[in-house]
This record gives structure tokens, C-alpha cells and sequence, in this order.
């Protein structure tokens, strides 16, 4: 655009200075002519800037995902193929479930089997119950006939002392006191032991056997979850649109759940242009703005190549066909903004 310009301005100081004569062409006036056009390109270029700054040092950055298994196994299954379009959602890979399968297996048998064992613990926590209204009722009747035999033993002993009655009886009213003392003393303790059982409750009002019970089903059905979490983990999905990339997985090799280990890479189409300015040059852009992008190709590239572009790019067959060359890698995807192929226009960007 300076240097058309600059023509037009050449064309009419010839005809106002040469042509017509309409104006004397000595020292003077060659100076102002001269010095005119450098004014002024000074000022467009410095209006350029900020107006519509350029920049020729442009990015295009695709997002790419390191693509590792959750779970390590076997895999049986491998749908996809490098640098072809993948939909978000589509299989990558898949592993042998079978392994994981059975963990749930198991994880569901092993909370049938708690719940069964809860079962036997409320059935436990009554019979404490009943035990305990049994053993106080043994323990009214064993203290009612303490106070009976402590009596006999008062008696005996009178009689014994007049004479009245035998050593003997004493002697056996003493061993009954004994024996109930005795009684009565080991059913306090069992009494003790029952209330205990019995009174050792949770905050919901479960005793604890109960309680350690339902904790242990809680871990189960975790374990459960965990379990089929890892069987779910089995089948690997494209987080994205995009394409596979890098891939070294084949069916049969064993894929392990190490992050340094990527099976694949996986590109995702989101794509950034990122474009390098100074810092005078942004203070009249803005959000929505358009943005030219110019690429420096050969003289040759015709209206076929700028067209098919961006596709060529991703699949290096199409370029070999097409015949591009000396494309820059950072090109790639920008099938959706402007772009400007023409060799004269340079490298760069304007917004």
C-alpha cells in the first residue's frame, strides 16, 4: 500500500511540477516534495501501528492430551488409527475386563456376607436383651432367698446356742448362705457384663456389634464402587474432537497405569493463534476484532492449494498430491480465519 502511494503522489508532482509547470520546480519546492511523502508515510506507519498492529512472530497452538490408562491390563481392542478424525466419545482402546469384572463379583458377595453377619448381630443384640431381664430376674430370686437362708443362719445358730437345735443344721444353713452368696455374686457379674452389651450404643442407637457390622458393609459397597469404577476404567474414550497421535498401543500388549507412560497422544481440534505485540501496538484492540493472517509460500501455489489449505496440512498424502512446499508446521488447522496466501503480502498478522 506505501509504495501505491508513493506513485500516485510521483505521478502528480510530475504533472503538477513537470508536465503543466504550474509551479516552479526549484530547490525549495524539491524539498518540500521530498520531504512531504516521508511525513507522511512516518505518520501512517506510526497510525498503523496502533490502528492496525502486525506482528510476524504467530503461533498456532493445538491443545494435546497424554493419553494413559486408569487401570493396567491386557488390550484386546485398538479401533482407532493415527491421524484420523476421532469424535469425542469414540473408543480409543479397550482392556480385558474380565479381571475387573470379577473384582465386583466378589465385591458383591463379600456384602451379601456382612449383611447376612448384620442380620446375626441384631439378632444377637436381643438376645443380650432377653439375657439381661433373665439374669435379673435370677438375681431377685437368688437375693430373696439369701435374706431367707441369712435368716435360717440367725435361727440355727439361736437354737444351737440353747441347746435346741443341732450343730448340723447350722452347719448346712451356713453352706446355703454360702453357696447363694456365691450365686448371687456371679450373677451381678453377668448382669454387669449383659448391661454392658447392651448399653453400648452409637449415636443412631445401634449396639456396637451392630454398629462395627454396618461399617464394615459401608467399606464393602465402597470396595463395590471402587471395583466397578476399574471396570468402567476398562474402556477409554476421546475426551475430545481430534486426532490420535503417537500411538504405540497394539491388541495383546499389557497397558499400565503409569503417568510417565503415555499408550498415545491425543490432539484435540481447539486450537489458539497466538501472535506476539508490543506493548503500544495493543491499546486499540479489542475483543471480536478480525485478524489477518498473511503465510510466505512460493510464487507458484495456485487458487486450488490456498483453498485446500488447512486439510493438506493434517494428512501429509494430500500435501505430497497437491504439491505444497515450505509450509510452515505452526500453519496448521486455520481453515477458520482470513487468510491471505499471496506470496507478495509476506508473513504476519493484522488485526
Amino acid at each position: 500500500m506505501d509504495l501505491l502511494i508513493l506513485l500516485v503522489y510521483s505521478f502528480f508532482v510530475w504533472l503538477i511540477f513537470i508536465k503543466f509547470k504550474w509551479l516552479p520546480w526549484n530547490i525549495t519546492s524539491q524539498v518540500i516534495v521530498v520531504t512531504l511523502p516521508i511525513i507522511g508515510l512516518a505518520v501512517m506507519i506510526l497510525m498503523l501501528n496502533i490502528g492496525a498492529p502486525s506482528s510476524a512472530d504467530v503461533r498456532a497452538i493445538n491443545f494435546s492430551v497424554q493419553i494413559v490408562p486408569r487401570v493396567t491390563g491386557r488390550v484386546t481392542e485398538v479401533p482407532v488409527e493415527p491421524n484420523r478424525p476421532v469424535k469425542k466419545g469414540d473408543v480409543l482402546f479397550r482392556i480385558d475386563p474380565v479381571p475387573f469384572r470379577l473384582k465386583v463379583d466378589a465385591a458383591r458377595a463379600n456384602i451379601q456376607q456382612l449383611r447376612a453377619k448384620l442380620i446375626g448381630s441384631r439378632t444377637n443384640q436381643r438376645t443380650y436383651e432377653e439375657q439381661l431381664k433373665e439374669i435379673t430376674s435370677k438375681k431377685a430370686i437368688v437375693s430373696a432367698k439369701l435374706d431367707l437362708a441369712r435368716l435360717r443362719v440367725k435361727q440355727y445358730g439361736d437354737l444351737a446356742s440353747t441347746g435346741a437345735g443341732t450343730r448340723f443344721d447350722l452347719e448346712q444353713a451356713q453352706s446355703e448362705l454360702a453357696q447363694l452368696t456365691d450365686d448371687l455374686a456371679s450373677l451381678a457379674a453377668s448382669e454387669a457384663q449383659a448391661r454392658l452389651k447392651t448399653q453400648s450404643r452409637t449415636k443412631e442407637g445401634d449396639q456396637d456389634e451392630v454398629a462395627r457390622t454396618k461399617a464394615e458393609i459401608a467399606a464393602a459397597e465402597a470396595q463395590l464402587g471402587d471395583a466397578q469404577w476399574e471396570l468402567e476404567q476398562t474402556t477409554v474414550y476421546a475426551p475430545n474432537d481430534g486426532v490420535v497421535v503417537n500411538l504405540q498401543l497394539r491388541a495383546g500388549q499389557v497397558a499400565a497405569a503409569l503417568p510417565m507412560a503415555p499408550v498415545m497422544t491425543f490432539v484435540e481440534n481447539e486450537q489458539w493463534v497466538v501472535a506476539v505485540f508490543a506493548q503500544n501496538e495493543v491499546r486499540k484492540v479489542q475483543p471480536g476484532q478480525e485478524a489477518e493472517i498473511a503465510l510466505r509460500l512460493g510464487r507458484d501455489v495456485d487458487e486450488a492449494l490456498a483453498a485446500g489449505l488447512a486439510q493438506l496440512l493434517r494428512h501429509p498424502e494430500r500435501r505430497k498430491e497437491l504439491g505444497a512446499r515450505a509450509v510452515e508446521q505452526e500453519a496448521l488447522n486455520l481453515e477458520d480465519l482470513f487468510v491471505d496466501y499471496t506470496a507478495e503480502r509476506g508473513e504476519g498478522v493484522t488485526t
